[in-house]
């Protein structure tokens, strides 16, 4: 017969254990989620070919673990001019200061003012919106844009997106084209986590609209958002960029692609040609289905 002291203690016991368990299930999926992020190396050369390997790097970066894939990481820490990748921050500060209202703020072109020397496509020689001068990398209306801005918000804006090595030598309407303004495809993908995150500072309203204006594809399966950036090295070099992210339900991967030789604009200058290249990177990295095109 159990006496009190007896049905005492084993509920001191009983209490004890289920305290413990507590504990130890508490602790295995702290576990899980506190794991410490991990970095990859992976050989993806095959994808380069006509180029030196080491001129390419890819970066991607899981945004539920940390973990983040390179090829090449030395090339993935070196800083680059951004180019028209820069369009994505130049964006979000037109949308954040007012300078453009929304996604169809337009401006009128100019053939007399906006048309520059050098490649010039012809899509660019009309009026644009926030969101087709995006689709259509055009230089002017973000160079009319940046104007808009003023050299002392953008440094601002540059210094709390924590932009690459934030500078603005070259002019209010040019450093990130012909400037000094650098950002490493490293420094790429962390700028894309903090804003599709909201840590940017901006609102609400204008990073959805940011966000509308990037999708270059949806599958059904999954999102793909991005922006492309192209510059001379040197008379005979190019480089390129495919910046952003894939969106699959819930999860997202942030990737930057960066490569640069003599025959980069034959094989990836078209947009839709270094999108092709991207989405096989991507599927090799198992970051979207494969078989999607």
């Amino acid at each position: 017969m159990w006496t009190p002291e007896a049905v005492r203690a084993a509920f001191l016991l009983t209490s004890a254990a289920l305290v413990a368990a507590a504990c130890a299930s508490s602790a295995d999926t702290s576990t899980k989620h506190d794991a410490a992020p991990v970095a990859r190396e992976v050989d993806l050369s095959h994808h380069f070919r006509g180029i030196d390997p080491l001129d390419a790097t890819f970066v991607v970066l899981d945004d539920e673990t940390g973990n983040v894939t390179r090829y090449n990481p030395e090339r993935a820490r070196r800083r680059f001019l951004p180019a028209s990748t820069f369009k994505i921050a130049n964006a979000l500060i037109a949308l954040e200061t007012g300078v453009a209202s929304d996604a169809e703020f337009m401006l009128a072109y100019d053939s007399t003012a906006h048309r520059g020397p050098g490649f010039w496509a012809e899509s660019w020689s009309r009026d644009h919106t926030l969101r087709s001068a995006m689709r259509n990398s055009v230089y002017w209306y973000y160079q009319e844009i940046a104007r808009g801005v003023g050299a002392e918000r953008m440094q601002r804006y540059l210094d709390q997106f924590d932009y690459g090595n934030r500078d603005m030598n070259g002019g209010v309407d040019r450093f990130w084209l012909h400037g000094d303004l650098r950002i490493s495809p490293d420094e790429q993908v962390r700028f894309l986590q903090r804003m599709h995150r909201r840590e940017l500072g901006a609102s609400e309203r204008a990073t959805r609209i940011l966000q509308d204006i990037l999708v270059l594809e949806d599958s059904g399966e999954y999102r793909l958002s991005g922006k492309t950036g192209t510059a001379d090295v040197t008379p005979t070099r190019e480089m390129a960029w495919l910046v952003g992210y894939v969106e699959r339900g819930e999860h997202v991967s942030y990737f930057a692609l960066n490569v640069e030789g003599e025959q980069v604009w034959e094989q990836w200058g078209q947009p839709a040609r270094r999108l092709e290249l991207v989405r096989a990177l991507l599927r090799e990295l198992a970051a979207i289905p494969s078989g999607t095109e």
